[in-house]
């Protein structure tokens, strides 16, 4: 006969009674008068034939076996390990007393959980204590969105503990639609449905694939977070996978009203898909799109996640060669480099691709928008053989809000951005420009100062500034920031050097409100006050 134990507070004082009697003897359920073991056990995803030899070896030889629950009867780990259990087991079914955000616990919906695991834990502590062996077992792999890893992190520091992992829903899902998750350098990102819907597609669209757990009633927003990233048409949905009444097919075909909790959203690995990246001379008519992105001033860690996953979209990648070198080589993917002043014939090039049917990704240090391969690419665009080709621009962090915040705050009010390259426009609207920009007190963020073949415009325009800052105003000389060759330098106005400066370097000249600040020995800091002065 199979004794089992409720979840309500008499029953446990009951089972905490009998363990305490026992450790020091022996009692009817097995207590030996020593500590007993805990195992937290996978079942994996619910085919009882997958389970670990390991998982049917511990569930066999213990004296308790837990389970988690939403009612009574309802334990879909018990089913999957019903063929294992023995008359002689002690079950403790561990029936959760909420499974939606809404209860009357004063502490909500978290407080009513923390009492819940707490009161599960006692009551396993109260077998483990009289010498029995307990068998926590869980659906999937325990420490993989788990019920178990609650009474882990309770109990495992107490007594001896051992985990047996299991086959996880992701894997079970992958497999039963046949589609790789990863290959290669492919990153797999596995995301609760429960977060937020713009973080949810934000995270799609960063990520090479995907695994969005927990659906059920979170299903709406997941596939409006896949459709907002761009990922609807390459997600898989499967429902139960491995079990009876296990369903699959495309996410974008279900209906959300039937979507239980057991089901799992897959994008799966996109080298090799069943619908490999176009190579052009398609049906006449189809049009591909361009999309700019703004890689930010350096490496990885400067990309937004949009710009991420544009890039693990794009078929073709377009750019300065210098700047391609900074994205992921995928396979699958064509990457056209040239040099850095052909802007117009690369833009040309990205945009005649896109005719063709291509999904292209033009690349642009920092911002596109600004000083960048934005303008060129819609110049070109703007003519009339190329208007019917899509072109977005992804903004990405600028080489000026880099170089301010490396320094602290030099932006801090209002800012003027002009660059020194007379190579596009004369020389004589530059110095106009910083006249008026210096005369109206603004901070202001200096592009392209100078190159090999361009050495006279720093000095230059030193003189101008000089005309209306005075000698010791702040000055930010950020060269290669976020890179490996970072270099910021604070210095005077006066102390501007020509030779300090390249192409890449931005130089940010402070107003006569900018305040630097010497906070320690190694913390020097510039700020602007937000508040400007009464006249």
């Amino acid at each position: 006969m199979v004794e089992q134990h409720g979840t309500a507070p008499d029953d446990a004082a009951e089972t905490a009674g009998a363990a305490e009697t026992a450790v020091n003897g022996t009692d009817s359920t097995g207590g030996t008068g020593r500590t007993g073991r805990l195992y937290g056990v996978g079942l994996g995803p619910g085919d009882p034939s997958l389970m670990t030899l390991r998982a049917v070896e511990v569930i066999t030889e213990a004296d308790v076996v837990a389970y988690h629950g939403a009612r009574p009867g309802s334990s879909i780990a018990r089913s999957i390990a019903a063929r294992h259990l023995r008359p002689e087991h002690v079950e403790e079914p561990l029936i959760y007393p909420v499974t939606t955000g809404t209860t009357d616990h004063p502490g909500g919906y978290q407080g009513a959980m923390e009492d819940f695991y707490t009161e599960c834990a006692a009551r396993l502590a109260a077998h483990l204590d009289a010498g029995r062996t307990v068998a926590v077992i869980s659906e999937g792999d325990p420490l993989f969105y788990g019920s178990y890893m609650h009474m882990h992190k309770r109990l495992a520091h107490r007594y001896p503990t051992e985990v047996i992992p299991g086959v996880t829903s992701v894997s079970a899902a992958a497999a039963r639609l046949g589609k790789p998750l990863v290959e290669g350098e492919e990153v797999l990102t596995v995301l609760p449905g429960t977060l937020p819907e713009e973080e949810l597609a934000a995270r799609l669209a960063a990520t090479d694939s995907a695994a969005v757990m927990k659906l059920g009633r979170t299903f709406p927003h997941v596939r409006r977070a896949l459709e907002r990233s761009g990922r609807l048409d390459e997600a898989y949905y499967v429902e139960r996978a491995t079990m009876p009444a296990e369903r699959t097919g495309r996410l974008a075909d279900v209906a959300a009203d039937s979507v239980p909790y057991f089901s799992v959203a897959v994008v799966p690995s996109r080298v090799g898909s069943s619908a490999p990246p176009r190579t052009g001379g398609g049906e006449v008519g189809e049009v591909g799109e361009v999309v700019v992105v703004g890689l930010g001033p350096a490496g990885p860690q400067w990309l937004t996640p949009q710009a991420r996953g544009e890039l693990a979209a794009a078929e073709d990648l377009v750019g300065y060669t210098t700047y391609l070198d900074r994205v992921p080589v995928r396979p699958g993917q064509r990457r056209h480099g040239s040099d850095n002043k052909v802007e117009s014939e690369r833009a040309e090039f990205a945009l005649d691709l896109a005719r063709r049917g291509h999904r292209v990704a033009v690349v642009s240090s920092g911002d596109p928008g600004v000083f960048a391969m934005a303008t060129a690419v819609l110049e070109v665009a703007c003519q009339e053989q190329y208007r019917d080709v899509p072109v977005r621009v992804l903004p990405g962090v600028t080489a000026a809000h880099a170089a301010a915040a490396a320094a602290g705050a030099p932006l801090g009010h209002d800012y003027a951005v002009i660059s020194l390259s007379d190579r596009l426009k004369p020389w004589e609207v530059i110095a106009e420009r910083l006249r008026k920009a210096v005369a109206a007190d603004l901070v202001l963020a200096l592009y392209n100062p100078g190159s090999r073949s361009r050495t006279w415009q720093v000095g230059k325009a030193r003189e101008l500034l000089l005309e209306h800052r005075a000698p010791d105003t702040p000055v930010v000389l950020g060269r290669d920031v976020g890179g490996p060759e970072e270099s910021v330098r604070i210095i005077q106005l006066a102390q501007l050097d020509p030779a300090d400066v390249d192409m890449r370097t931005i130089i940010l000249v402070g107003s006569s409100q900018t305040q630097a600040v010497r906070r320690s020995d190694d913390d020097h800091v510039v700020w602007t006050p937000r508040r400007y002065p009464e006249a």
